[in-house]
């Protein structure tokens, strides 16, 4: 995982009110296996910031890994 990657969450995370399916960005690595993930709204104020281990999170992509390279 890098940083500045879009994210979804699988699984919730109660304590920060935040919901399995959620997006946020990737903003630092902190330990490995562990990012901070940062979540905005559409208008991006943000609105939580939290460390995710990387196994609770979705790489999300927006066009086809062939039409990237």
């Amino acid at each position: 995982m890098k940083t500045l990657e879009v994210v979804a969450l699988i699984k919730d995370v109660p304590e920060k009110h935040l919901r399995r399916g959620q997006v946020g960005t990737v903003v630092e690595m902190l330990t490995p296996g562990v990012v901070e993930v940062e979540f905005s709204d559409l208008d991006g104020n943000t609105y939580a910031m939290c460390s995710v281990p990387e196994s609770n999170l979705l790489v999300l992509h927006h066009i086809p890994d062939a039409i990237a390279a």
